[in-house]
């Protein structure tokens, strides 16, 4: 469905607005603490004027509420009153309380600048003029405070609005992408904190414009100039030539478009020249020294994917080792099984039994399943064995596996070659054993143990001195899949063996 629509945008929940509110309730709070912190402002202007200054009169109860109003103001200006005319909702009204706003904000501000201002009631020209003054310039101030909320609501909605649909104009415009598209929404982002922050003008309009026209630089030499410059013959010098053609084209339009916000020509054509200089001797061997390294980045991965393939390989080896071991020791039980007892608990064996080759058949060869599936699966091959070893007092079974919530997932067939391990190693029918396993999850963790008693093998066994290929390649599997992500720590002594495995899921 094409979602370039801006509307979609304004209408849907934001995530943005939970972070507006705190930055803003952040900085209000940070605003408040600066006042007690202040070191007696405006006092030398009463002084001057033969007026005795008060801070909490002069000074602290007017600007805590000053930057209360704003920030309550903010609130209702930027969670109520702007989306709903945006989305043309009852536009008369919100534009009624948008006005009431700015008019209500304006003269209390002007109520309050005649105590933080009151040194100039002793103009010659007396209270009216004072008074007149005071009020024009909180009415100018609200309006300017108005221009910058709305400069902000543009840049907000501009920004959501290009990143959400950023791959689809990247397919339209292959000159801009995603990284393109960053960079300009910081862009505009630093220019109007500059604004905010009542930075010099000529300082303002500098950086803006040097930092833009490096922006367009750069995609433009990213796309274009470069890729055509690495076809001949000496691609640096050709690059710098087109770059140097570039910027020299660009003086006059960028010295016009400064003069549309400076009417000082003999400062237009200097800031337009010193940009020049900037983006040719910084900007453009920037641009290329990227270009390079993006290059010598692509060849690694190139290199990475080759031996990616490999591993994938020698991983597929690995599952292809685990699924008939499993099934052997399956087998061995179900024979067990059958010579003991009649066919009631055989039947329920074969269930089992097939329960685990479906797992086996269908979600094996998954990269990663349920977390509850692969349980479900170890359950099954756990009550598989109890009909084996349940009529045996000899043999104490302890399982403690939680049931999972929620969609955690987990490479297949991880978890069960210690089990099998347990078993393996650790029952005998003759003699006095013991299985204890636990598992269980904190948020994206896994914790899994298994402990068991060993018995010595018979001389005449054929595996007496074998390990078995499970742990080896569960081992394995696990730097595979979950490196620098587990711990496993494995202990073996002659009478018991321990497994504790963490997981990052």
């Amino acid at each position: 469905m094409n979602d370039m629509t801006l509307d979609n945008h304004i209408a849907k929940p934001l995530q943005t607005a939970k972070i507006e509110f705190w930055v803003a309730t952040a900085i209000f709070v940070f605003s408040i603490f600066s006042l007690s912190t202040s070191y007696e402002p405006n006092q030398w202007f009463f002084e001057r004027a033969g007026i005795e200054y008060h801070f909490y009169k002069h000074y602290f109860w007017p600007q805590l509420i000053r930057y209360t109003l704003l920030y309550l103001g903010f609130l209702f200006l930027n969670f109520r009153i702007i989306p709903k005319l945006m989305q043309k909702e009852h536009v008369p009204l919100y534009s009624l309380l948008l006005l009431g706003l700015y008019l209500a904000y304006s003269f209390a501000a002007g109520v309050l600048d005649t105590y933080t201002k009151s040194y100039l009631l002793t103009w010659d020209d007396g209270s009216e003029q004072y008074y007149g003054l005071i009020f024009q310039d909180s009415f100018r101030h609200a309006l300017f405070l108005l221009l910058l909320v709305g400069i902000y609501t543009f840049i907000k909605y501009a920004g959501l609005y290009l990143i959400a649909n950023a791959t689809a104009i990247s397919a339209r415009y292959r000159i801009i992408n995603r990284d393109t598209l960053t960079a300009f929404i910081f862009w505009m982002i630093s220019v109007f904190l500059l604004m905010v922050f009542n930075i010099e003008f000529e300082v303002t309009l500098t950086l803006a414009v040097v930092s833009l026209c490096a922006l367009l630089l750069y995609c433009g030499a990213y796309y274009y100039i470069i890729p055509n410059a690495l076809k001949s013959t000496r691609p640096f010098r050709k690059y710098l030539f087109v770059s140097l053609l570039v910027v020299v084209l660009a003086y006059l339009p960028v010295a016009f478009l400064i003069l549309m916000f400076m009417h000082d020509e003999d400062h237009a054509f200097g800031l337009s020249f010193f940009n020049s200089l900037f983006q040719l001797f910084v900007t453009a061997p920037f641009v290329w020294f990227l270009f390079k390294r993006q290059m010598k980045g692509k060849e690694e991965v190139f290199v990475l994917k080759k031996e990616l393939g490999t591993t994938s390989a020698n991983l597929d080896f690995l599952r292809s080792q685990i699924n008939p071991h499993f099934l052997f020791n399956a087998l061995n039980t179900l024979y067990g099984t059958a010579l003991q007892e009649n066919s009631e608990r055989t039947a329920q064996g074969i269930q089992m039994l097939g329960d685990m080759m479906r797992f086996m058949l269908h979600e094996n060869h998954q990269q990663k399943i349920l977390l509850s599936r692969e349980i479900e699966y170890m359950r099954n091959y756990i009550d598989l064995q109890l009909l084996r070893t349940s009529s045996s007092p000899n043999i104490s079974i302890e399982t403690k596996i939680e049931e999972v919530l929620g969609e955690k997932y987990i490479a297949p067939m991880l978890l069960i070659p210690f089990i099998e391990n347990a078993f393996k190693h650790g029952i005998s029918l003759k003699h006095k054993s013991w299985i204890r396993i636990t598992l269980h999850t904190d948020k994206d963790k896994l914790y899994f143990d298994v402990y068991n008693s060993k018995q010595k093998k018979s001389e005449q066994d054929p595996e007496k001195d074998k390990s078995g290929i499970g742990l080896k390649n569960v081992k394995q599997r696990l730097e595979l899949l979950y490196s620098e992500r587990h711990e496993l720590i494995i202990r073996d002594t002659p009478e018991e063996f321990f497994v504790h495995l963490t997981l990052q899921l």
